[in-house]
């Protein structure tokens, strides 16, 4: 969430940057103030109140030691009602702390100041185009690639778990085994981050502390009145892994990895792109998570991203960086660069990754801090990218990896992780 410090010393400001989003998320900036007020009123005068009791407890006992009982009796009466103000001051304090705290979730982050102004995703400039487009004559899309190859069974998925799934075959499973593979094994040993396990299920409190809560809510799977949640990215628990701790400063940047698969509803997507597995509810992801100080922040994001990009660069396949204007950028962060690759068959780009800097919104959520080297306590940046998703990566490896015979090369970086350099017809 929101500094409140900020918020309180800059609210125009702040009240700009989100407006820059599109919507009305910058109206709450106000209420958040009304808020910020009543609490801050109610503690003064609680605070005024209890230094009046407590110097009247000591006049009480005074008075009785002189005799002057009477003058005693008026003043503990006095001190009773001063008592329940106090009480009534705490409620009210706690209610406008509760309430503020409610807003401020619904409050989006503010986009970074040198991000470009643009209301959806038709104003966000491409940054750069990496490696050649293919040469593909006459190109099939991936359905038809899987189908005549048997490396997907779309029709079983949808007899088993309905529209929106896939069911792996053959080499086609083993195609997507040896990529998670590839995947981990580049970001680990390569990249420098640490591999972690972590559960497919969450809390309700991790998932408001990365941000998908309470925004997206309809679009999570959720289990026990959703007090648990299926994890919708490895964002959610990896970053959390840290939820409410004090790390040193001497461990920063602390970079996480980890493979899960990913579940998510698509609720209000009719319409939009989903042949295939392009986009489905549960699919298979290799996440990149960093905790940072915000002095290193945004030289962290760039180095994140050439790490998810290296991903496409050993593979040779060919892809563009772009980065998300302040109307498309994701509601925790404050800057994004999407990595899109090449999909021949679809004839357009897909996105394989997003790239985050959530400056110190997500580390205030779940109340994570460092201290830093002259001992002070601080709020960190986190940062996470798909290192990649797998479903979106699996379409353009097959789409700009087709041949003229029906096969499929597969690039030489894989081959150690597949066993085989090509995916043949089956006779």
């Amino acid at each position: 969430m929101l500094d409140i410090r900020i918020v309180r010393e800059k609210p125009e400001y702040v009240k700009e940057r989100v407006r820059l989003r599109g919507g009305d998320h910058w109206l709450l900036v106000d209420k958040v103030l009304e808020c910020d007020e009543k609490r801050r009123s109610a503690e003064t005068e609680k605070q005024e109140l209890s230094r009046e009791r407590n110097s009247s407890s000591k006049l009480i006992g005074q008075m009785m030691k002189e005799g002057r009982r009477e003058e005693a009796e008026a003043l503990k009466k006095r001190m009773g009602e001063v008592g329940d103000r106090i009480k009534a001051l705490d409620e009210v304090a706690s209610a406008a702390a509760q309430e503020q705290e409610d807003l401020l979730l619904c409050i989006p982050n503010m986009p970074h100041d040198g991000a470009p102004v643009g209301a959806d995703d038709t104003a966000n400039p491409v940054l750069r185009y990496v490696g050649e487009k293919p040469e593909v004559a006459d190109p099939k899309d991936h359905v038809e690639i899987a189908t005549r190859l048997g490396l997907l069974d779309f029709e079983a998925a949808a007899r088993i778990s309905g529209s929106g799934f896939i069911v792996y075959r053959g080499l086609g499973a083993r195609l997507e085994r040896a990529l998670i593979n590839f995947l981990l094994d580049t970001q680990t040993l390569e990249n420098g981050y640490e591999e972690t396990g972590v559960p497919f299920m969450v809390k309700r409190e991790c998932m408001y502390g990365t941000g998908q809560l309470p925004k997206f809510e309809e679009d999570m799977y959720g289990l026990e009145q959703n007090r648990m949640f299926m994890v919708p990215t490895a964002e959610v628990p990896v970053t959390n892994l840290c939820r409410e701790q004090i790390l040193r400063e001497a461990d920063l940047p602390k970079k996480m990895t980890a493979y899960t698969p990913c579940f998510r509803r698509e609720a209000g997507s009719a319409g939009r792109e989903n042949k295939g597995m392009i986009r489905v509810h549960q699919f298979d992801k290799v996440e990149l998570v960093e905790i940072c100080t915000p002095e290193t922040g945004w030289d962290e994001l760039e180095k994140l991203t050439s790490h998810a990009e290296s991903i496409l660069k050993k593979l040779g396949l060919h892809y563009r960086v772009i980065e998300l204007c302040t109307g498309d950028v994701g509601f925790s962060s404050a800057k994004t660069y999407d990595i899109e690759v090449w999909a021949p068959g679809q004839g357009k780009y897909l996105e394989v990754s997003s790239c985050s800097c959530f400056t110190d919104y997500q580390a205030r959520r779940m109340k994570l801090r460092y201290k830093d080297a002259d001992g002070k306590i601080r709020t960190p940046y986190t940062l996470n990218g798909s290192g990649t998703a797998l479903p979106r990566l699996y379409v353009a490896l097959l789409e700009q990896c087709q041949q003229p015979d029906g096969s499929v090369r597969i690039p030489a970086a894989l081959v150690p992780y597949f066993g085989a350099e090509s995916i043949t017809p089956r006779g």
